[in-house]
């Protein structure tokens, strides 16, 4: 098995780890419900998923990962999706490996899947040092949060007028 960093999330509890025929660790994703190919960037999402449903209340049902969106007409995927009880789209997550920096790059690519999506709520995160913010579609603005919001607390954009 490949070295797992530590990251600054909890713990993920007995995570299923195995290797496949061809030799390459993989790592049991419960939201999907199969084994996936153990990389840094998978490693730091299994981790992301399982602190949303165990630390912030996040329903698993309502998670997604690896959701296709057509971006500009290219096939893309979002990292992972968390979607409100009405099934509208609430949350993206895009994931980098803990080596890799979040940059101005990465908001740019989550900025691209919401193009599509429409979300009010993004996180980037490389395992290490998470970003959430908040899009208000009233003035266009974004804002920091201090902290990722616990399930409940998420609130969807007033669309109505």
């Amino acid at each position: 098995m490949p070295h797992l960093p530590v990251l600054n999330l909890p713990p993920i509890t007995a995570p299923r780890l195995r290797q496949n025929v061809q030799g390459r660790a993989e790592i049991f994703d419960p939201l999907r419900g199969r084994f996936v190919t153990l990389t840094p960037e998978e490693w730091v999402r299994q981790h992301f998923t399982a602190f949303l449903i165990g630390e912030r209340d996040f329903p698993a049902a309502l998670i997604g990962n690896e959701v296709g969106v057509s971006v500009g007409g290219v096939a893309r995927r979002c990292d992972t999706v968390v979607y409100a009880r009405s099934g509208t789209p609430l949350l993206i997550v895009e994931y980098k490996a803990p080596h890799i920096s979040i940059t101005q790059s990465v908001f740019t690519q989550i900025q691209s899947y919401n193009s599509v999506l429409h979300v009010p709520y993004l996180i980037v995160t490389n395992g290490l040092t998470h970003y959430c913010c908040r899009v208000d579609y009233s003035n266009g603005k974004v804002h920091f949060l201090p902290e990722i919001p616990r399930y409940p607390a998420l609130i969807l954009p007033d669309t109505s007028s």
